[in-house]
């Protein structure tokens, strides 16, 4: 279970009087990227501070930061004013202090879209000199498919989490910006599938973390165990049938137990094989979503050209590949040795489909592509980044698909589009991470200049 986005605020050395356990009370302002909302103490510092909403007044703790500190982090420990959005967790773990996996229990779900459509809106203008307007962005952010529930009702939409286990062998999930363990009975974010393992149970007095994984496109399960060192692996007796693995202390491969050595999921009318614990979108309604989406984007044609990059296990590839014909062509570039095997296998059908293995800063200008119709990129949190979109805007495509993770990559990506003569035509952003400050979205991009 990710805690934080990596694109949170830097550290800060604390080299002054530590502040941490001090309380202010504060007047709540506009969310920010990360979990968290802005507020500023009576001297003036800059509060992070979580589980709080804008435009509340709180009692805010601090748990990070000193009197010299270019900013400070903090919890909601009493909520004076509450917001109308508000509501009482329905996680028995959410809160100050305790399980550091969800950020918006305490918000009304309407009110976590639009505190994620306002992030988004923030990073664009701010990194990109982009109105939602100029995006092609009508502002919303739309829950999957099925995400809609009675009041009260949470989405169990985690197939994959990642427990920690404390020093008496109990499963839990790691506390805010923490290496502490909150014990747990139950995720209520878990998806079915991993629930019914009964992962919380059991006894896993010598693993470091116990990683589940529900398949929805068949009934694979999954877990992955890290041993602490020198640790003997456990006799793995679950709720249902279960592959393992285990994830070798030296080298920190993956390597099978018993079972299969990956899972079937479904997605497009296609089959992926994805193994060895390897990237598969999360939420069970993500993979046919961003396909959608991305097809809608790129409107494929017979005999298109098309590059899909950070391809993971072919997923885009796959959709591509079924749509331009028997003349088209598909290039894949993974960086991950396995999910390249995947992806070849997922696809070996597909015979002008080619996945190439490395980096795409790397690949991409050894390949000698110097023209494309149709451009495809799920990079990583960190972006794609200058240099390799600067290559990019330089094959003359017709139209680009960027789906990102991280509102504030994309944005500084799409200000780099730009400059190589690349417009936003639209953007979607899509609520696939309940109850966190995740959310994914897809640009499609079209040359700024007609025949370019």
């Amino acid at each position: 279970m990710q805690n934080e986005s990596t694109s949170s605020p830097a550290e800060d050395s604390q080299t002054g009087d530590s502040l941490i356990g001090e309380e202010y009370e504060v007047e709540v302002g506009p969310v920010a990227h990360g979990g968290h909302c802005i507020a500023r103490t009576s001297e003036g510092q800059v509060l992070f501070v979580r589980h709080t909403l804008p435009g509340e007044k709180v009692i805010a703790r601090i748990t990070d930061g000193d009197k010299d500190s270019r900013f400070l982090r903090a919890d909601a420990v009493t909520i004076i004013e509450p917001s109308k959005d508000r509501v009482e967790a329905p996680c028995p773990y959410a809160g100050p202090g305790k399980c550091g996996g969800c950020d918006w229990q305490h918000a009304k779900p309407g009110a976590q879209r639009r505190l994620k459509g306002e992030v988004i809106a923030e990073q664009l203008q701010r990194l990109a000199g982009l109105t939602p307007e100029e995006a092609g962005w009508d502002g919303t952010v739309m829950p999957a498919e099925g995400d809609k529930l009675p009041k009260g009702e949470v989405p169990a939409w985690r197939t994959r989490v990642q427990y920690a286990i404390d020093e008496d062998g109990r499963a839990g999930l790691r506390k805010h910006r923490s290496h502490d363990v909150e014990p747990i009975e139950h995720c209520m974010i878990a998806a079915p599938g991993v629930s019914e393992l009964g992962i919380e149970k059991r006894d896993w007095t010598g693993m470091a973390s116990v990683e589940a994984i529900t398949a929805t496109g068949s009934n694979d399960r999954q877990v992955i165990l890290t041993p602490k060192p020198g640790a003997r692996l456990p006799l793995v007796e679950l709720d249902k049938p279960v592959s393992v693995l285990r994830v070798d202390e030296h080298d920190g491969g993956i390597h099978r137990v018993h079972g299969r050595g990956f899972v079937r999921e479904r997605a497009d009318d296609r089959t992926y094989r994805v193994g060895s614990g390897g990237f598969w979108q999360v939420h069970p309604q993500a993979a046919n979503t961003l396909v959608r989406a991305v097809m809608q984007g790129l409107l494929p044609r017979k005999n298109d050209m098309a590059l899909d990059l950070y391809c993971g296990v072919g997923l885009f590839a796959g959709a591509i590949g079924q749509r331009i014909g028997e003349k088209g062509a598909v290039l894949g570039i993974e960086s991950g040795k396995r999910a390249v095997e995947d992806a070849r296998h997922n696809l070996q059908d597909l015979d002008r489909v080619r996945i190439e293995h490395g980096k795409v800063d790397q690949i991409l200008p050894r390949t000698g592509i110097t023209e494309c119709d149709l451009i495809v990129l799920d990079p990583p949190r960190a972006g794609a980044g200058k240099q390799t979109v600067k290559h990019l805007a330089g094959l003359g495509a017709r139209r680009i698909a960027y789906v990102a993770c991280d509102p504030a990559a994309l944005a500084r990506d799409l200000a780099y589009f730009r400059e190589g003569g690349y417009k936003v035509r639209t953007l979607r952003a899509f609520d696939l991470f309940p109850m966190t400050s995740h959310v994914e979205c897809v640009a499609i991009l079209e040359p700024a200049q007609k025949g370019l």
